[in-house]
């Protein structure tokens, strides 16, 4: 039988602390969340790889490293509200219930969005919530939040997202410029989300954060 505990403590001893992750809340919520428990069954085994994980035809799960430097980026507070898009099956929101107030999730498959509260409530996760919709949207009814993190690439993040975001919240996601892939976080003052350089990652776009093409004649 394989020993998930420990194969989570050698991920945060060899993949997480080694980054620069130096944050408690972090380190603890990565400790404790069981990432088998969020992955497809034929998975588990490679929950830990350090590696993005692919969990379904369109989505990973980013690997622990990126997702917990964005998290440390980010500087997540407990009274915090977060909202987490493109959730997989509800790792990374796990792991944000952990640390903040609330999260609430979008997933754009709504078998998807509902086999993740289903894990969720499963792990006893009772301060998260995950919608069904388009990602790029974001979820405005639940809104403004402190915290929006993106889990996989983009190339553009739309204002409709942007503007869900508390004034002096912060936005953190992966950003793909060609073959290349850097993490940014956003800080919103007065009103502008103003981008700041991270650390270099990579995840496949997701659907609706693609840049609008341009054709000239």
């Amino acid at each position: 039988m394989t020993d998930f505990t420990a194969r989570r403590t050698m991920m945060v001893d060899t993949q997480v602390r080694p980054s620069d992750v130096t944050k408690f809340p972090i380190i603890d919520a990565m400790l404790s969340v069981p990432r088998e428990a969020y992955v497809p069954d034929s998975k588990r085994e490679a929950a830990y790889i350090g590696e993005n994980l692919q969990i379904d035809s369109d989505r990973v799960m980013l690997e622990p490293r990126t997702l917990a430097k964005m998290l440390e980026a980010l500087n997540v507070q407990p009274s915090h509200v977060a909202l987490d898009i493109g959730c997989g099956l509800g790792y990374s929101t796990a792991v944000l219930a952990q640390m903040c107030d609330f999260v609430v999730a979008v997933e754009d498959e709504e078998g998807r969005a509902q086999e993740a509260q289903s894990i969720l409530s499963d792990q006893g996760v009772d301060n998260a919530a995950v919608m069904s919709g388009p990602l790029a949207e974001g979820a405005a009814k639940s809104g403004p939040y402190d915290i929006i993190t993106i889990q996989g690439g983009v190339e553009d993040v739309p204002q409709a997202l942007t503007d869900q975001l508390r004034e002096g919240g912060r936005i953190a996601c992966v950003f793909l410029e060609g073959t290349l892939g850097v993490v940014r976080v956003g800080h919103k003052l007065d009103g502008v989300v103003n981008w700041r350089f991270a650390f270099n990652a990579s995840a496949p776009i997701l659907a609706g954060f693609e840049k609008a093409k341009v054709f000239a004649l």
